[in-house]
């Protein structure tokens, strides 16, 4: 299985509805998917996703690598029964390390050799292996390995990363032996067009199960990462999904999905929950203000999430100034909610030839982060355990 049905393009609009079937279910997309790069989405139980609605989501192959390891995995049967997650499951395979845990690793053509920030010790990871531990994991998306460069690299180097991350998907494609698992490659390039280009070509001609952007969402500012997607996906075959690594921003996501862009993931939502940030339909707001304070409704009233149903945001407000770790689940509810409504939002918006107006709509309403504080914010997500 693993197969993708595109249902309709809007008129006026790249934006696409799909289904992508898998051995776990029917994805419709668009589609935001949650992060749980250590086999757990931080402070939500699986059983708090069903409830949001969550139908897939992402684990991060190199962490669960290190710990607990595919020992572990093996031994109970994958990472969907570990976990304890029955829904569809994509899982990164640790190219983005290449790039977050850059102290930590070393590359040749052969792989990239990793000192654990864990405990010391040293793991080779190659195309091949990657995609070995991939397969124990028993996702229903997994990921080649690619080389991520980042957003400061020069031409050159970014060009080398490109050329190496084709050789490598080619390896990794001949390593792979589950048909019940979808194959994506990975489209690097940076922030050069030529390079964005060549990158594509190349991997289309080796014909993957489905295309991922990577390498954006790093640090680069908002209008070059809006750009290369819009340039990319042009370059992409209409009958495969297309992934979006790392973008989790509500605005970002919208325009991304007026480009044609299927799948997106990121830990901004739960992050930004941890820290007192919750989404509403005009921009984030700041629980911990003392405006709410003494607000008895909930933080947002046209939300229909457990957190909003149940408890007003004077405590929230309080649980976060207690520093009480209900606040942190209670809060990550909020926002992972907001992202599967908006995605559902956007999908009805496409079937109805309307997401054009809705994009216009929302993006005249909806307050981003001052871009300052977004780059800063995206720099110092750059830490060691990459997302």
């Amino acid at each position: 299985m693993n197969d993708f049905r595109l249902v309709r393009t809007c008129c006026d609009s790249n934006a696409r509805a799909g289904n992508l079937e898998t051995l776990h279910g029917i994805v419709p997309t668009p589609v935001f998917l949650p992060v749980g790069t250590q086999a757990a989405v931080k402070a939500i139980t699986p059983d708090d996703l069903k409830e949001i609605g969550v139908q897939m989501l992402l684990s991060n192959a190199y962490h669960v690598y290190l710990r607990p390891g595919m020992d572990v995995i093996e031994k109970m049967g994958g990472l969907h029964r570990f976990m304890g997650w029955d829904g569809a499951m994509l899982t990164d395979s640790g190219g983005y390390q290449v790039c977050s845990l850059a102290r930590l690793r070393r590359i040749s053509e052969e792989g990239v050799l990793f000192r654990s920030h864990v405990d010391g010790s040293e793991h080779f990871i190659t195309p091949e292996k990657a995609i070995r531990i991939q397969e124990i994991i028993g996702a229903d998306v997994i990921m080649v390995l690619d080389e991520c460069p980042s957003c400061s690299d020069e031409f050159s180097r970014v060009k080398e990363a490109v050329e190496r991350t084709c050789r490598w998907a080619e390896r990794s494609k001949e390593a792979h032996t589950r048909s019940d698992q979808a194959l994506f490659a990975i489209i690097q390039g940076g922030v050069f067009s030529a390079l964005r280009r060549k990158s594509a070509e190349k991997l289309v001609a080796q014909d993957f199960s489905g295309y991922a952007l990577g390498g954006l969402s790093i640090g680069e500012p908002k209008d070059l990462m809006h750009s290369m997607i819009g340039e990319t996906v042009t370059l992409l075959p209409g009958n495969k999904p297309r992934y979006l690594m790392g973008v989790g921003s509500p605005e970002d996501v919208v325009e991304a999905v007026s480009m044609g862009i299927d799948l997106f993931d990121s830990a901004l939502p739960t992050r930004v929950a941890r820290n007192g940030a919750l989404f509403t339909w005009q921009g984030r707001c700041n629980i911990r203000n003392a405006a709410f304070r003494q607000k008895e409704g909930p933080v947002d009233l046209a939300c229909g999430c457990f957190t909003c149903r149940n408890f007003s945001a004077a405590y929230l407000h309080h649980l976060f100034k207690c520093r009480e770790l209900s606040g942190y689940r209670l809060a990550s509810i909020h926002n992972l909610y907001f992202m599967n409504n908006l995605m559902t939002v956007m999908r009805e918006a496409i079937l109805n030839d309307s997401f054009p107006s809705f994009r216009d709509n929302f993006l005249s309403c909806y307050r981003p982060p001052d871009e300052g504080v977004r780059l800063a914010q995206k720099r110092k997500g750059l830490s060691a355990w990459g997302r």
